[in-house]
């Protein structure tokens, strides 16, 4: 069926009224449903080209270009001039070079720790899932010191000279090397805990037992000078080693570490390794006239109550080389015997008892006959063979034979 008729259809098309527009009123929201009352399209107005930049205005802009703070136009335009420009180019290059030294990418100078605060910060908001083992985080801690320390090294300061020193036979001694060489020695040393964790070593398999003859073999053999490629392979191998340890599981600390003359639980050398890695970047640090902080105090603790428990061990093999003087008696295994009470004081300073007659004796506050105070980094530095026994300002109390005995056991731990 049809409809009723519209009235306003008359078959024809809406006329538009001839003349200049006029402006429409305000339209209702239907009226944009309806195509008829869509506004006109504005006409495209073509746009001028710009005239030319000077090369007063390009040279001016070469500032702004080096900071990335040019239009896409400017950039252009600047680009465009430097490869007909010989003078502007020259000076775009000494502007680049000027804004790389205002914005380096890696920074020597940090705030101290902040590494660690930045770490404990992220852990405690969200725990590490393979943690890394609280006896080799000392070893993670100085490694990336260390590396810090090395990253703005250039050519020239890898070849710096740097004496080492330690003690042995009562007096000490002193080797001469290089930066290189000195990570080339962290590099070969580390090498024992790669070796008895099954990775390879970075000697190779013809590599000679004992620390100090695998840093000779590794000196004499290796290319020569020493240069800055070293850091790559021993920070690598210090990463590796973290990580086994982590994925290792418990039990693992327990592993022993050869080191030819003696033996040590995997943790125990890992403490060993952080220390050895501190010192040896003290040195490195004093041949750049650089300042090098000590460990924080939980781990400088750790280490010295390392060094703490090896002296027993250290003072009977004096004794047995004639170096010490004999125990004053016969101490079963586990019984009370003589005993130095050591006081270190400072950071990561405490309180050990030493036994003195047998490593097996168990020291003893009542069978305390003498006291030793000392600094902490002074202590540290007996225990590295940087000081001899005789330099070490120490508070002493009771009995001298004993005193000198510890000390010279403390330096005897030190080692190339």
């Amino acid at each position: 069926m049809n409809g009723p008729a519209d009235p306003t259809d008359d078959g024809f098309e809406e006329q538009r009224p001839e003349g200049p527009p006029r402006i429409p009123g305000p339209r209702g929201a239907a009226d944009d449903l309806d195509p008829r009352h869509a506004p006109d399209p504005l006409p495209q107005v073509p746009s001028e080209p710009q005239p030319p930049r000077t090369h007063a205005v390009l040279k001016s802009l070469l500032g702004a270009w080096a900071l990335a703070a040019c239009s896409a136009e400017e950039t252009q335009a600047v680009e465009d001039h430097l490869t007909e420009c010989a003078p502007c180019a020259e000076e775009a290059l000494r502007l680049r070079d000027a804004v790389g030294l205002l914005h380096p990418e890696e920074s020597l100078d940090l705030k101290p720790l902040l590494r660690s605060r930045v770490l404990e910060d992220c852990l405690g908001k969200r725990p590490a899932r393979i943690p890394v083992p609280a006896w080799a985080t000392p070893y993670d801690t100085e490694t990336a010191r260390l590396d810090a320390l090395l990253r703005d090294f250039g050519d020239s300061e890898w070849q710096t000279p740097v004496r080492l020193k330690w003690f042995e036979e009562e007096r000490r001694r002193t080797r001469r090397t290089t930066v290189a060489g000195v990570i080339g020695h962290l590099l070969t040393v580390d090498g024992l805990i790669a070796t008895a964790l099954g990775l390879d070593d970075p000697l190779g398999p013809e590599a000679p037992p004992g620390a100090t003859a695998r840093t000779e073999h590794y000196w004499s053999s290796a290319a020569q000078p020493l240069t800055r490629q070293i850091r790559e392979p021993w920070r690598e191998q210090g990463h590796t080693l973290v990580r086994t340890v982590s994925f290792a599981g418990r039990g693992v600390g327990e592993l022993a570490v050869d080191y030819g003359a003696f033996a040590l639980p995997l943790g125990d050398a890992f403490l060993e390794r952080a220390f050895e890695c501190w010192v040896h970047a003290w040195d490195i640090a004093e041949a750049v006239d650089y300042p090098y902080d000590p460990p924080s105090g939980p781990h400088l603790n750790r280490m010295i109550d390392l060094a703490a428990r090896l002296l027993p061990s250290a003072l009977a093999h004096r004794r047995r080389a004639g170096l010490a003087a004999p125990p004053r008696g016969l101490v079963a295994a586990g019984a009370p015997g003589r005993t130095l009470h050591l006081e270190i004081e400072g950071a990561g300073g405490g309180g050990w008892d030493i036994a003195l007659d047998s490593p097996a004796a168990k020291p003893s506050a009542e069978h305390t006959v003498a006291r030793i105070a000392l600094d902490g980094a002074e202590f540290c530095q007996l225990a590295a063979g940087h000081i001899s026994p005789e330099e070490a300002a120490v508070g002493q109390h009771g009995d001298r034979e004993a005193i000198r005995d510890v000390l010279f056991a403390a330096a005897s731990l030190s080692r190339l």
